[in-house]
């Protein structure tokens, strides 16, 4: 599905104040910029690959503590960020949100204040994960936007299944998207999701921009 969206979308200000908090991701936020998100079903990676990961990755920022130059970001996402999209493309665990019914109540709550708080640029929903493009509105913050996405969808789809077990992985991925020629290298991605990851078209729901 495409639509065809005016909305001007605002990257990195090099010379902006940048906050950063830290769960077990790095998350840097700016406001007014856009965002690329991930979030994950909670059954979506065994746990022995997470605490393989977790290891790898603390060994790495004992070397590199931050600040980061723009290398050792790219060096970050690589070896980490990278190598767990390419786990969830793998299709581990229920994946869930192969039933559209699932995805349809997950696009519901996407898009219910689109345009209001924030503006969706993109999104896809994979079988076991969300990719999306988005950018909060002046007033508004990612954290407390995406908790509330995930939590009504994650009741929505547990009534669904008639289950009250945790549906997301609590934390989120977001990368601040830095200029124009990033931010069509993220739509292309998640144009391109669900081809390399194999999938048929039943078995994903895709929203992109119309650009000129």
């Amino acid at each position: 599905m495409s639509i065809d969206r005016d909305v001007p979308l605002r990257g990195l200000d090099p010379y902006g104040k940048v906050s950063v908090a830290r769960r077990r991701l790095p998350h840097w936020h700016q406001s007014g910029v856009a965002y690329f998100i991930t979030f994950r079903l909670a059954d979506s990676l065994p746990q022995s690959l997470l605490w393989q990961w977790r290891d790898e990755r603390a060994t790495w920022l004992r070397w590199h503590p931050q600040p980061w130059l723009a290398a050792e970001q790219r060096e970050y996402e690589e070896k980490f960020i990278r190598r767990i999209q390419q786990w969830l493309d793998a299709g581990m665990g229920a994946c869930h949100l192969r039933r559209p019914d699932m995805r349809m109540q997950i696009r519901s709550c996407l898009l219910h204040f689109d345009g209001t708080r924030y503006d969706i640029d993109a999104f896809v929903l994979m079988p076991n994960h969300v990719h999306a493009i988005f950018a909060p509105r002046d007033g508004y913050d990612l954290s407390p936007l995406l908790k509330g996405i995930k939590g009504v969808s994650a009741n929505r789809c547990n009534k669904l299944l008639a289950t009250k077990a945790t549906f997301w992985m609590d934390e989120s991925y977001d990368h601040i998207v830095r200029d124009a020629k990033e931010l069509a290298a993220f739509r292309d991605y998640i144009a391109e999701n669900p081809n390399k990851a194999g999938l048929k078209p039943q078995e994903y729901s895709l929203q992109l921009v119309l650009t000129a």
